[in-house]
């Protein structure tokens, strides 16, 4: 048996079988899901935070969404995964974990999603799905972050690859990277936005609204 860590006593439930049922998942099938450091950096900010309200973009098996409600049992998260697949196997686990009534999934595409539906702000936005789109993701739904709202953004540094020049890229990531170094640079710059990174992780961007947006 592994000797527990910090983060067992913090988060007992990582230990759940559902939980560790997911991650040999995806740990089997290729799936990415968020590396443990960072998340339990998230889930620790998160408890700190107490939101009410978290919209999550990039639900792949529900692995986040599931952690975040266990720790946060007060709080509502919205969800949304445009794979099909893996949008079914989240919906199955979060019906396993027994968590329908806290976590909302929608089978889409973020970019595309109609937010007509969104007829709530949110406490927390949690990015993490296509990394060349962070800043369309950003322009999109950063306007239902009230003030005082944080947006978590993980794998901002894919592997370091985000300090590299763009000519030491393989060609077929240096689209996704350039978006990637330029959404960077735009949260840095954001008027209505205090920024900081963490070095844990593929990289964790944490973004707080400290101004209304503009009419």
């Amino acid at each position: 048996m592994e000797p527990k860590t910090t983060q067992h006593y913090l988060f007992p439930e990582m230990d759940s079988p559902i939980l560790l049922h997911m991650k040999q998942y995806a740990k089997e099938h290729f799936i990415p899901i968020m590396d443990e450091r960072s998340l339990h950096m998230l889930l620790t900010l998160l408890t700190v935070q107490q939101p009410k309200q978290i919209l999550e973009l990039g639900s792949a098996i529900g692995y986040s969404a599931i952690r975040m409600a266990l720790a946060l049992p007060h709080a509502k998260i919205t969800t949304l995964e445009r794979d099909s697949v893996r949008y079914q196997e989240a919906v199955q686990n979060i019906q396993s974990a027994q968590l329908e009534g806290q976590i909302a999934i929608h089978h889409t595409d973020a970019l595309q999603w109609d937010t007509t539906k969104l007829h709530k702000t949110f406490d927390v936005l949690f990015i993490d799905a296509a990394k060349g789109q962070y800043e369309r993701f950003f322009e999109k739904y950063e306007q239902y972050v009230q003030v005082g709202g944080i947006i978590y953004c993980d794998n901002i540094a894919m592997d370091g690859q985000v300090l590299q020049p763009l000519s030491d890229i393989p060609r077929r990531n240096r689209t996704m990277i350039r978006n990637l170094k330029q959404f960077i640079e735009t949260m840095y710059n954001h008027p209505r936005y205090e920024v900081s990174y963490l070095n844990i992780g593929d990289g964790l961007l944490i973004a707080r609204k400290v101004k209304e947006d503009e009419v």
